[in-house]
């Protein structure tokens, strides 16, 4: 049977941490606390379950703070945990079962995280894979009896384990802070962080937010080299935020880029719509919200190509007097909700 450190990194988690280590505490062989500044009672409810509890200097950095609780641990497996997770029954007997017969050439084990949409996080699925268990010391040998080689890529498991992320709250604002902190420093986000960044932002971001990241993205846009993926999540964000601080000139510029792509963005197609109703031409919202809906593809949050369109195509045939469009928008919208559930 394998042994298991669990690995935490906190900031004022009252609220939710012996709920999370009620059930870490089942399936872990040691439990890392790494606390990192708080001033409620999070280190007093982790002492109940660990001696384990270090202290570490925030510095807006989540990497520097992982690979610290990392340190900190001794058994074969890192299982990663943050405070907002619970593990439920069956699953910790699945977890258990896990431990007593996972190969030792395994070196990160997958698992389900699910609820992910309940609280506007960055990710457009509510179930999905992300690793959880890491090997703490790996072993590098050979393969391949003639040209033999070394062995880089991991050894990767997918199991059917199921963690629930079960948030009292949206991390949004925190993430958007700390995006700001990065690039006000100069350092460069990495090309995940900065997709991460624009992908939170038509998720979770308000006015504001967009606002605020204006400057980096087209920053980006103008003295980076980007893969087209890359470039249209740029455009997304610089259509709002252009939108947003009624700059037309770059608003067009940016969304006819995007719109001569080979498939078009579904935000842009809703950001010409928002600008058009926002302009009292409800007509010409209807037809670029009708493209959000149905010609084009979301490139950051699955909503632009359904139900928010859909929507915004009601409000308008409602605010043009024909209520059997309106009525017939609102089904969809119904429809296409009922199905993402």
């Amino acid at each position: 049977m394998i042994t298991v450190s669990a690995c935490l990194i906190v900031k004022n988690e009252e609220e939710v941490l012996a709920r999370c280590l009620d059930c870490v505490q089942r399936v872990a062989d040691e439990i890392i606390i790494v606390d990192t500044g708080s001033t409620d009672r999070t280190k007093e409810i982790a002492s109940r379950y660990t001696d384990l509890i270090y202290d570490f200097k925030w510095v807006d950095d989540f990497s520097a703070a992982r690979n610290f609780s990392f340190s900190k641990a001794s058994m074969e497996y890192l299982y990663v945990a943050d405070a907002d997770e619970i593990i439920e029954e069956e699953q910790i007997h699945n977890f258990l079962r896990l431990k007593e017969t996972l190969f030792p050439e395994i070196e990160i084990v997958q698992m389900y995280y699910c609820n992910q949409l309940e609280f506007n996080t960055t990710y457009n699925f509510d179930k999905e894979y992300r690793p959880k268990l890491y090997k703490r010391v790996r072993e590098f040998r050979f393969y391949d009896p003639l040209h033999e080689a070394v062995r880089l890529e991991p050894v990767i498991y997918d199991s059917e384990i199921e963690i629930v992320h079960k948030p009292l709250s949206n991390h949004a604002p925190r993430d958007f802070t700390t995006y700001q902190k990065i690039i006000a420093r100069g350092e460069n986000l990495s090309d995940k962080l900065r997709s991460m960044y624009a992908r939170e932002l038509f998720i979770a971001g308000e006015d504001s937010d967009f606002i605020d990241a204006y400057s980096y993205f087209y920053e980006t846009v103008l003295h980076t080299t980007l893969g087209l993926t890359e470039l249209k999540q740029c455009q997304c964000v610089l259509a709002r935020g252009a939108r947003l601080q009624q700059k037309d000139q770059d608003f067009f510029k940016v969304c006819l880029k995007n719109v001569a792509c080979s498939v078009t963005s579904s935000e842009i197609c809703f950001e010409l719509g928002e600008y058009y109703l926002q302009n009292g031409d409800e007509l010409e919202a209807i037809l670029w919200y009708y493209n959000a809906a149905f010609e084009t593809e979301a490139e950051l949050n699955l909503h632009y190509q359904g139900d928010y369109p859909l929507n915004k195509l009601a409000l308008c045939y409602q605010a043009l007097g024909n209520d059997e469009e309106a009525l017939k928008y609102v089904n969809l919208r119904d429809e296409w909700k009922a199905e993402e559930r």
